[in-house]
């Protein structure tokens, strides 16, 4: 199994707490589910690095290509694949539009609990460390053990969709079904590239610059001389890190704060404007449809008419 490099202050890293930041009806669960397609919609297909403070995450990628950051591992592959990052590790990645999947979030207690009873059982359940496992060939000695944890995936899916009875306890016993068979693929992860060390030191400040100071639309000039960095080389160390450019990052970071406050906020559309520092709304309206394809109250009411359903 791969080394996980040390994890530098998480001080920098935007922590994201699904049950607060995106799915409010779930703010207490210890298990949350959801399709790639709805968290993408959402956050964005290029999500730039960040933590779940308490929380281990799965990403299913059915198919269609992936970057994908656990720390300080860079993983370049294509679906079906499966990526777990253990609770509070930084990580960042990039799906194609026509990648699919699912998410899979569970409290750092569940985790816990289930490593004490394996270790019980005598059952090595390695689930600290970023794991990327990708679909054995045919005839591999690993097929059946993917397709059961692909089984398992589905049921997951299914008792997710439904309020059984039991359904607590059956998500439970399907949790640690599922990272039990990923414990058992783990030594077949996935091949990965380390980032140079400048680099990743360089993003993460370029992070916290954004967390800092995307609401008063710097200009990528200034993150720059923030940073002592040339343009070029901070487009450079984006490119490399998220293969996606400075600009894009900030603007997805606005775009992301922007769908929070029309969601789960109460303002008006002028008062998210202005307190997202835009000088004019119509300027928050121009950008919003730009890269959505929808105002930003149409935007909010499509949200309302979804939640009561």
């Amino acid at each position: 199994m791969m080394a996980t490099a040390a994890h530098p202050s998480p001080e920098w890293i935007p922590n994201i707490n699904l049950g607060e930041d995106y799915d409010q009806r779930y703010t207490d669960a210890i298990i949350h589910y959801d399709a790639l397609d709805n968290l993408a919609g959402f956050f964005g297909r290029d999500m730039p690095v960040h933590r779940h403070a308490q929380f281990l995450q799965i990403h299913y990628i059915e198919q269609g290509a992936v970057r994908f950051h656990i720390d300080d591992k860079l993983y370049e592959t294509c679906g079906p694949a499966l990526f777990l990052t253990p609770p509070a590790t930084p990580h960042s990645f990039c799906t194609e539009a026509n990648a699919g999947g699912h998410v899979l979030t569970v409290h750092q207690s569940m985790v816990w609990r289930l490593l004490r009873e394996g270790q019980q059982r005598q059952a090595n359940l390695p689930l600290d460390q970023g794991v990327c496992l990708t679909a054995p060939t045919a005839g591999h000695t690993g097929l059946a053990l993917w397709r059961h944890l692909q089984t398992v995936l589905q049921q997951l899916g299914e008792e997710w969709q439904n309020s059984h009875p039991g359904k607590a306890m059956a998500l439970e016993y399907l949790v640690g079904l599922l990272l039990l068979q990923i414990a058992r693929l783990s030594r077949q992860c996935a091949h990965s590239t380390a980032v140079p060390g400048d680099d990743l030191k360089h993003f993460h400040r370029f992070s916290k610059q954004v967390e800092l100071h995307f609401r008063q639309h710097w200009r990528l000039s200034h993150y720059a001389q923030a940073m002592g960095l040339s343009e070029s080389r901070l487009n450079q160390v984006c490119q490399r890190v998220s293969n996606s450019t400075p600009k894009k990052i900030v603007h997805e970071r606005l775009l992301q704060e922007a769908k929070r406050m029309l969601i789960f906020g109460t303002h008006s559309i002028n008062g998210i404007a202005y307190e997202l520092g835009f000088s004019d709304p119509g300027y928050l309206s121009r950008f919003f449809k730009s890269q959505v394809g929808l105002s930003p109250l149409a935007y909010r009411r499509l949200q309302q008419r979804s939640s009561t359903r």
